[in-house]
């Protein structure tokens, strides 16, 4: 999580324990948590609209299973959409959701691996829709230059890259030790720099995004931070976020927490105690997302 737990849809909700990451396998899950985020994604889409114009093709590069691809095709109703990912199972629910959508027709997608699967792309893209994909490859610098080559002159590449993360509980719960949440941030912290570092192809960068997109060309950089803020009391699909969230991490947790945080962890995830996550009145959802644009010189 935080830097983080999400890659786009495929991302919310931590992945883990595991950092070999079965995507087909969470399709249902990055499917309902990408829905919940919806409203922050489409004022995120909002401000990209603010300077991309008329786009005519749009690229979501890591799309998984296609809720943002979907919501281009809304906000850009002149664009075709390709959505691009290493899942076939993923982009099967992203043609589903456009043919529910009504925008089929100008709806495409690529399975491939990242960055290189994007060579095969037929047209340059006047915008490239990197949403907490690019974290997923091991050389990322070399992934933006990629990512770059494959915009037309004056096109935009806008990465969904860090924020903060998931806050879905107050500090004191009254069961425990005040602080969990901040506890648990450390632990997924640990394991998304070993995720990292076991990619093939690593590569330490520093993360100044600005910096790196600057690095691959591109020009007039500018960042906006999306918040998504869902008070308590929690609507279903909230807090099946927040079941789902804390769930994926269990095991993870298992072996890094003490053993009175991970008796509060169970006791958060047991439907039967009053004082779990699905029962309790105090659950929210609370987290930031920041997007970083630049532009290929015309």
């Amino acid at each position: 999580m935080g830097h983080h737990h999400h890659d786009d849809e495929r991302g919310h909700g931590p992945h883990h324990g595991h950092t070999d990451l079965d995507w087909a396998e969470m399709g249902p899950m990055l499917e309902s948590s990408a829905e919940l985020f919806a409203s922050l994604y489409e004022r995120a889409l909002g401000w990209l609209a603010q300077e991309v114009t008329e786009p005519g093709l749009i690229v979501d590069a890591g799309s998984g299973p296609g809720v943002v691809s979907c919501l281009f095709a809304e906000v850009f109703p002149g664009a075709r959409i390709l959505a691009v990912d290493g899942s076939e199972a993923l982009l099967e629910r992203a043609r589903a959701r456009a043919g529910r959508q009504g925008v089929a027709d100008r709806f495409g997608t690529l399975a491939g691996d990242l960055p290189e699967v994007l060579g095969e792309l037929d047209y340059p893209a006047d915008l490239l829709w990197a949403s907490r994909s690019l974290h997923h490859l091991g050389d990322q610098r070399a992934a933006l230059a990629a990512f770059a080559q494959r915009l037309a002159p004056g096109g935009t590449l806008a990465l969904m890259e860090g924020g903060l993360p998931l806050r879905f509980l107050p500090r004191d719960i009254g069961i425990g030790r005040p602080g969990l949440q901040a506890r648990i941030d450390a632990v997924e912290a640990e394991w998304f720099s070993r995720m990292r570092t076991d990619l093939p192809g690593h590569v330490a960068e520093t993360e100044h995004w600005p910096a790196l997109l600057a690095a691959a060309g591109l020009k007039h950089t500018r960042t906006h931070s999306f918040l998504l803020d869902l008070p308590a009391p929690a609507s279903d699909r909230a807090r099946a976020y927040v079941v789902a969230s804390l769930s994926h991490m269990r095991d993870m947790l298992a072996v890094e927490l003490d053993a009175e945080d991970l008796a509060t962890v169970d006791r958060l995830l047991d439907p039967d105690d009053a004082a779990s996550l699905h029962r309790r009145p105090d659950v929210f959802v609370l987290e930031a997302h920041t997007v970083h644009t630049a532009v290929r010189p015309a």
